[in-house]
């Protein structure tokens, strides 16, 4: 069978610091000088302030990009050995979460049940607000427990504060029954730290609207879920070269994703990227590999089945047993 690279290390190391306990310390609550007047000024300045604090979130991703290697490489191990990714939010970052979770089967052809998410408040606060269930760690465990985590399983808490009680409540539960945790926070020393195995701080600072955590904080959150999945995904072996082979072509626009994939990596012209595509059973990994390695479909599906759907050991059979 197919091998996948860990990195030694299994957990990030917690800050020493003293946690905090009041959101008026935390630092994605407090006022921001650079938006001082904010009110007062024209519609271009409000853009140029916002774009100017945007700016820095992505350097403070770059800080954090070790943890989340961390993190990239135990989602891949735990969705391999038949384990599941399972996010744990409330409010804009259970929100992000759930659109990261739910995007991952038309990209990528994963079962629902692989990436999920869990919102406080349910389905339905991801379109109407329900922050009042975000305030009960027994409610967050009482949700995960219908999950029935196992240590099979990675459960993410992501909370822009780091002291959710419904996200820390979730995720504590979780470790307790053997799953490994991991935190989405942007700031440190936090509860949510302390219950996690793995800590992805990313520190924006404060937001332009003081405590509106939708705004810097939120996109530093999309940024980081779209690393851990995409990231795992790939070493996974669901991206050849840089290519979404394993779309999962159920509209107009990802079966033309497909044909182009097909089209770009094996020389084909259109019609002969249709032709492999309708022999292959409709399935890109297959028809890349059918092409790619010289099998017929029977042989790609082997090859694909016994490298746990890597489409590049799939193509290299003589990798398969090392």
């Amino acid at each position: 069978m197919a091998t996948l690279t860990m990195m030694e290390q299994t957990s990030t190391p917690k800050p020493s610091a003293q946690v905090v306990d009041g959101r008026q310390d935390v630092t994605t609550e407090t006022s921001n000088v650079a938006s001082e007047g904010f009110d007062t000024k024209s519609a271009l300045d409000i853009a140029r302030i916002i774009n100017h604090e945007d700016a820095k979130v992505t350097t403070a991703v770059r800080k954090a990009l070790p943890e989340i290697a961390i993190v990239i490489d135990i989602v891949a191990r735990s969705l391999r050995d038949g384990g599941r990714l399972i996010y744990v939010g409330a409010g804009s970052s259970g929100r992000i979460a759930a659109l990261d979770a739910s995007e991952c089967p038309p990209s990528y052809s994963t079962l629902p049940a692989q990436v999920q998410y869990i919102m406080a408040g349910g389905p339905k606060a991801l379109a109407s607000a329900s922050d009042v269930n975000e305030d009960s760690p027994e409610i967050g465990q009482r949700d995960i427990a219908r999950r029935r985590p196992t240590r099979k399983d990675i459960v993410i808490g992501v909370s822009a504060s780091g002291s959710t009680p419904y996200v820390i409540g979730a995720v504590e539960y979780a470790r307790a029954r053997g799953a490994i945790t991991a935190a989405i926070t942007c700031n440190v020393n936090t509860r949510l730290a302390e219950v996690s195995d793995n800590i992805i701080v990313v520190e924006v600072g404060p937001e332009v609207v003081s405590g509106s955590t939708r705004m810097k904080a939120g996109t530093a959150q999309k940024m980081v879920c779209n690393m851990i999945t995409t990231g795992a995904m790939t070493r996974l072996g669901y991206v050849y070269d840089n290519l979404m082979v394993n779309v999962h072509m159920k509209n107009a626009k990802l079966v033309e994703r497909g044909i182009r994939i097909l089209m770009r990596l094996c020389g084909l012209d259109r019609e002969n990227a249709i032709r492999t595509i309708k022999s292959a059973g409709k399935s890109i990994p297959i028809a890349v590999v059918m092409l790619k390695a010289n099998v017929d479909k029977m042989e790609a599906v082997r090859r694909l089945a016994q490298s746990d759907g890597n489409v590049r050991l799939a193509i290299d059979d003589s990798r398969l047993e090392l």
